[in-house]
């Protein structure tokens, strides 16, 4: 029975590793846009060590490939790299909705009641009660008053001016108003929209509530105020609106407007954007440690390779006694959490016992803002094994430092990298992770409407393996940035890919911020792989499957080991896809090898093949070195 080890790799943060990257990089960061101006294009903002470089050719015509004028390129050094954080390859939390304001009744003059007369101390019918003064009625808030509209004006207008140039196909911005505003009719059944003729209608069943004339189908400013005058008639005349809060109603406007596109566009509120934003770069500064407990004892997790636990050499077990002299006894690991997160930079002291000691420590750490570790090492005998949960800013330098020590450690016969259940995250590690094992190629192309979408990924420089056998392990969750490093590692004969399927989402998202804070993932450009056949909808085939159950699974191996790869036709077939591609021929070659989860099998099969070497070169083999050495038969 093999055991897994699990790696702790210490290597230096700031060595230069041999490998060299070529890409053409644009940085699609956030994007604050100001409303009532011109949308400023996404200008690329390269890695500092990548410099101006003029020798790459595009890709030959006919590739389906972008040929704006978008197209850079730059080298650089590339491991470990320190990327700018992006948003991925790619609810809001709505508030109470606001309550009306009571409005006061008028203030009555009151004098001081006179003594009662002996009549009226006896309860005779002398005594006169006064009338009770009753309130005036009090009316709603008014849109402007509920809802801010200045500020959803500004949001619409600042999202219909990003919309415009970067969709995949063309709509105009009459459209996506029009769109959006099917949100009154989701929020209040009874509210219907008419722009079949030259005016725009708002109907609460045949009563007309307003009507203005249709702007020019591509004028910003003027849908965005025609928008802005239906939500606001729309509150004032329907009592399901007018308990919509801001955050719920604008929500409700990008659903609907992106229920038109495709699945991956989105607007995410304020709310979970921060913790979007958080996720791929870091959120609060602490010590880059996890925390679990055991008994009334808090006890250390996990560390971050990135944080600076890691460098401090606290362990996995470790006793966490006290932050900063407050006990952690009894406490919950929440509340201790939050007590070594603080101010970047700032010190925290921790005072720790480890295993086997008597005997208490205190470290004194910085305080950093830590990405999410995303790549884990094991040792399996003569094999390491990488897995990759996500693609975040550092995942491709925590890469590079686990495969530098690996390498240095000498004896390693082979690598598996682990990309199941990885959902995918930022492209740019995805092509810097395939730089540090390929010597040169091109790593992706991603195609769009917008020039600045059109780039050729390429690489060059160094494998840093030195050509170690490599077994990529997919399953039906893989996808994103995960599928495009499978699929660029697998097409340039570099790795053997094992599991199933993969999810097929080929589409790269750019993201803007809104005016209230919340933020816009728009799909700007298609991802074509190095074979050029497109990754939406297909995914990677695999070359070995395993979702078809172990007796295939061992019958698969059984031909590798008489020189023959049994997944080569659908591996063919699928390298032969070109963009448009139907959806009937995606759902027959992806039959070949249905998307499954992920199973122990899948590692048993990845070591038996880089275990043989022969095994290894017939599954390497089988893949086309490049597109015209696809079957004529195949590409039709």
């Amino acid at each position: 029975m093999r055991t897994n080890t699990v790696l702790r790799f210490v290597p230096p943060l700031k060595h230069v590793l041999p490998c060299i990257l070529i890409i053409t990089l644009i940085v699609c960061q956030p994007v604050p846009l100001k409303a009532q101006s011109a949308s400023a294009p996404l200008k690329p903002e390269p890695h500092p060590a990548i410099q101006p470089e003029s020798s790459l050719a595009p890709l030959p015509a006919g590739t389906g490939t972008g040929t704006g004028t978008g197209t850079g390129t730059g080298t650089g050094t590339a491991a470990p790299l320190k990327i700018a954080p992006t948003p991925s390859l790619f609810l809001a939390t709505a508030e109470t909705p606001p309550q009306p304001v009571a409005t006061p009744a008028p203030a009555v003059a009151a004098t001081a009641p006179a003594p009662p007369t002996p009549a009226e101390a006896a309860g005779t019918d002398a005594s006169v009660k006064a009338p009770p003064v009753k309130p005036e009625p009090t009316s709603p808030p008014t849109a402007e008053a509920a809802l801010n509209l200045p500020l959803v004006k500004s949001v619409i207008y600042t999202a219909l001016e990003f919309l415009g140039p970067r969709t995949l196909e063309y709509h105009s911005s009459r459209e996506f108003t029009l769109w959006g505003l099917g949100a009154l009719t989701a929020l209040d059944p009874a509210l219907s929209l008419d722009a079949r003729g030259a005016d725009v209608r708002l109907l609460s069943g045949q009563t007309t509530l307003l009507s203005r004339p249709a702007p020019v189908a591509t004028n910003d400013e003027d849908w965005a105020q025609l928008a802005i005058a239906f939500i606001a008639a729309a509150h004032d005349h329907s009592d399901a609106v007018r308990q919509t809060s801001r955050e719920e109603l604008v929500q409700a406007f990008f659903d609907e407007l992106f229920n038109h596109l495709d699945p991956y566009s989105r607007y995410i509120g304020p709310t979970s954007a921060s913790t979007d934003r958080h996720a791929r770069v870091g959120g609060e500064a602490d010590a880059g440690i996890s925390l679990t407990r055991k008994g009334r004892d808090i006890v250390v997790s996990a560390v971050n390779a990135n944080g600076p636990a890691w460098t401090a050499e606290i362990d996995v077990g470790d006793r966490l006694l006290a932050v900063n002299t407050k006990l952690t006894s009894g406490q919950t690991v929440e509340a201790v959490t939050h007590w070594l997160q603080g101010d970047e930079d700032s010190p925290v002291s921790l005072r720790l016992l480890s295993p086997g000691r008597r005997k208490g420590h205190t470290v004194v750490l910085r305080r950093a803002k830590v990405p999410p570790e995303t790549v884990f090492a094991f040792a399996s005998g003569s094999l390491v094994v990488l897995r990759v949960t996500a693609f975040s800013s550092d995942t491709a330098e925590e890469m590079s430092q686990y495969l530098d020590q690996a390498t240095q450690e000498g004896g390693l016969k082979g690598l598996i990298i682990d990309l199941r259940g990885n959902r995918g995250g930022v492209l740019q590690q995805a092509v810097t992770a395939a730089a540090l094992l390929l010597d040169r190629g091109v790593a992706a192309v991603t195609d769009g409407r917008d020039a600045q979408a059109n780039h050729i990924w390429a690489v060059q420089g160094g494998d840093m393996t030195n050509a170690l056998p490599i077994a990529i392990l997919v399953d039906g969750r893989t996808a994103s940035a995960a599928e495009i490093l499978a699929a660029a590692l697998a097409d340039h004969r570099r790795a053997v890919v094992i599991g199933s399927s993969t999810l097929g989402k080929g589409l790269v998202q750019t993201v803007a911020q809104l005016p209230d804070e919340g933020e816009l993932f728009v799909t700007w450009s298609r991802v074509i792989a190095p074979l050029h056949w497109p990754l939406q909808g297909l995914g990677v085939m695999p070359q070995i499957c395993t979702s078809v159950g172990d007796t295939e699974t061992t019958h698969q191996l059984h031909t590798l080991a008489h020189g023959q790869l049994e997944n080569q036709p659908a591996v063919l077939a699928a390298r032969a896809a070109r963009f448009p591609l139907p959806v009937s021929r995606i759902l027959a070659i992806r039959k070949a090898c249905p998307a499954a989860l992920g199973t122990d099998r899948d590692i048993e099969t990845a070591r038996s093949v880089l275990e043989n070497k022969a095994w290894y070169k017939t599954a390497i083999n089988a893949m086309p070195e490049d597109p015209a050495a696809l079957p004529s038969a195949i590409k039709e």
